[in-house]
């Protein structure tokens, strides 16, 4: 099949750390001390660290068969992207861990959960599912990235984290899906994965947000998961038009691309990596394309 790739679009590991700005993390790092907020992303920040190790596996299993140099050279960049961002997710949930969170015991289960599948599921379904799930992070990036984070976080190192996150998942968007493309994946395949895990990982996620919340005191006062509730059903997170975003996957022919994002990634990358960008004080070492 066709090797389909973007020869404009560069993949850049910036090796960063964020340790020093997460130092002092409060309880409740979301806007208003909002307890949804906060459980939420303690939700999602505990799943990415051996989920970025699971999209790297998926996609290192068919790198040998990519021929596209410029598709070789955007795997190559999305692999050291996602090991950094395991690596700083792990950080996170160090810390969220040390405040109550029930970060590591969601690690733990994503790794056994992953780890099995990776073992037993044929690897074109790892492929479908990472590419899914590349377009469910990709989605929420773009969302991320045009709102406004003050009123989401009101922790700076918190918002810088899933800024810089929401970049890099915006510039390696495509690279999941076009070697699922390359490859051979089938449309079948593709489609139906993303029309159950669309669903089912929502559900998933309130789940774990709501014991997450029932397991700390805060979360267990009276009225106070009520208060959370009426103020969180106003984020965009849960509007219909993130759920329309998420269900374009489901169109014959789609590609990640047909959602042009490069003018805002461009804004982004000027503001938190270029000349004066806000983060350039936490990079290691310097950016390797």
């Amino acid at each position: 099949m066709e090797q389909t790739s973007d020869p404009n679009r560069t993949i850049t590991t910036r090796r960063i750390s964020f340790e020093p700005s997460l130092e002092g993390l409060p309880k409740l790092f979301a806007t208003d001390e909002d307890l949804i907020r906060s459980h939420l992303v303690a939700v999602l920040t505990s799943l990415f660290p051996d989920g970025e190790d699971f999209f790297v596996a998926a996609v290192r299993h068919y790198r040998d068969r990519i021929t596209d140099p410029v598709l070789k050279k955007q795997v190559a960049g999305f692999i050291g992207q996602e090991a950094i961002h395991g690596r700083e997710h792990r950080v996170l949930n160090n810390a969220l861990a040390d405040l109550g969170y029930p970060t590591h015991r969601i690690e733990k289960m994503t790794a056994w959960g992953l780890g099995m599948r990776l073992r037993k599921a044929p690897p074109i379904t790892n492929l479908a599912l990472t590419a899914a799930l590349e377009h469910y992070t990709a989605t929420l990036a773009e969302l991320l990235l045009t709102s406004d984070l003050e009123k989401e976080f009101s922790h700076e190192g918190i918002r810088d984290v899933f800024l810089w996150h929401a970049l890099e998942e915006s510039e390696h968007k495509a690279v999941a899906f076009d070697v699922y493309r390359a490859v051979g994946g089938s449309e079948r395949m593709r489609i139906w994965t993303m029309k159950v895990l669309r669903p089912g990982f929502a559900i998933f996620l309130a789940i774990h947000v709501l014991v997450s919340i029932l397991s700390t005191p805060e979360g267990r006062k009276r009225g106070a998961l009520r208060k959370s509730w009426r103020s969180f059903k106003q984020s965009e997170i849960v509007s219909k038009d993130v759920w329309s975003r998420l269900k374009e996957y489901d169109r014959r022919g789609f590609h990640p691309n047909d959602r042009d994002t490069t003018e805002l990634e461009a804004k982004w990358r000027g503001i938190l990596f270029g000349e004066e960008g806000t983060l350039n004080e936490l990079l290691v070492t310097k950016a390797a394309a």
